[in-house]
């Protein structure tokens, strides 16, 4: 159980690091490249799903995936069409930062009898946009403001609302294509104010990033565009 994993980790004191994998950009080739490095790094966790696909195939993503690697795959889904039984868990997110009531509830009645009978372990995740210095796909395709990157107390207050609403993880993500990583700031402000899990993601691209979050409070950092650049990029973290 993905959720049961975190919570060893967490309880042992040690961090993780999950790869963010878009199915529009999952080739076989390029997986098995990056999956074979994933084996020898210990990744924690393969996240599977992008806010909008258009020529990806998240079923068969995921299928590739297992045939490569057995870490676990989490769905990180942008919509209801993204939904695999094959994976091992669903984050569900709910867009707590945004004011979008599909995001908030909406997908998640449409999608209710759906994952009822997938039986995935699902998480139920408060998902919180903070501004990353660059629009991205995910605010422009839920119609939500980002919170402000400067605002560590308002991020904290809607981790905490989350916390407070039942949610078993927080999910702070600049987003794909962010120019800057989350403030340490910002985690700190979050990690201070609330006791469940932290995922940190979106603009971190350096080993050093990855360390900052993970010091200021995050208990799993996720990188994404720099493995799609450099899948060697694990085997330096």
């Amino acid at each position: 159980m993905v959720g049961s994993l975190i919570k060893e980790k967490i309880t042992s004191g040690q961090k993780m690091l999950a790869a963010l994998i878009d199915p529009d950009k999952a080739e076989m080739s390029h997986l098995s490249s990056l999956l074979s490095t994933a084996n020898l790094s210990k990744i924690d966790l393969l996240f599977v799903g992008g806010s909008v696909l258009t020529n990806g195939n998240t079923q068969q993503t995921i299928s590739d995936i297992k045939s490569i690697c057995d870490t676990p795959c989490v769905l990180f889904p942008g919509s209801p069409d993204q939904i695999c039984p094959d994976a091992d868990a669903i984050l569900l997110l709910s867009l707590l930062s945004g004011r979008n009531p599909e995001l908030l509830i909406g997908k998640h009645v449409e999608s209710a009898l759906r994952l009822q009978q997938s039986q995935l372990e699902i998480l139920s995740t408060a998902y919180i946009l903070i501004d990353g210095g660059a629009p991205t796909t995910v605010s422009y395709i839920s119609g939500t403001t980002p919170i402000p990157a400067n605002k560590p107390g308002l991020a904290a207050m809607t981790a905490l609302a989350g916390e407070q609403l039942g949610k078993h993880l927080i999910y702070m993500d600049a987003g794909s294509g962010a120019k800057n990583p989350i403030p340490v700031e910002t985690i700190q402000a979050v990690r201070k104010h609330t006791t469940i899990p932290i995922i940190v993601g979106g603009g971190i691209r350096t080993t050093e990033g990855i360390k900052a979050a993970w010091n200021a409070g995050a208990d799993v950092v996720v990188v994404g565009n720099m493995l799609e650049e450099n899948p060697a990029f694990l085997q330096e973290v």
